[in-house]
């Protein structure tokens, strides 16, 4: 039998999602952006769903990008990070313990 590896199960990194789905998401994003530029109702919010952008826009994008794994932009991925700041760590200061009403009567 073949050993299975935990990696083996999920798609390649570079793998491209399923074009068929990611058209109708970008279709999706493109029509709810289209909708919250050029009609002021969908910048408003609904009584039964709530603030509409995120229902029009912000759903699809966050499904566009899940499509792609949440991977991070190449621009992002390959910057520098910033260096830490190296210093002390904070210390506690010590309070007095606190009377029990027991104790005080």
């Amino acid at each position: 039998m073949a050993q299975l590896h935990a990696s083996s199960s999920r798609r390649n990194e570079h793998e491209a999602p399923d074009p068929r789905v990611l058209r109708c998401v970008r279709q999706a994003a493109l029509a709810g952006l289209a909708l919250v530029l050029v009609w002021p109702a969908a910048r408003g919010h609904s009584q039964w769903i709530g603030w509409l952008p995120l229902w029009l826009l912000g759903m699809p994008l966050s499904a566009w990008w899940a499509l792609y794994r949440f991977r991070l932009p190449t621009f992002w991925r390959q910057r520098k990070a910033a260096p830490r700041r190296r210093g002390p760590q904070a210390k506690r200061s010590r309070r007095p313990a606190r009377t029990r009403w027991s104790q005080v009567a």
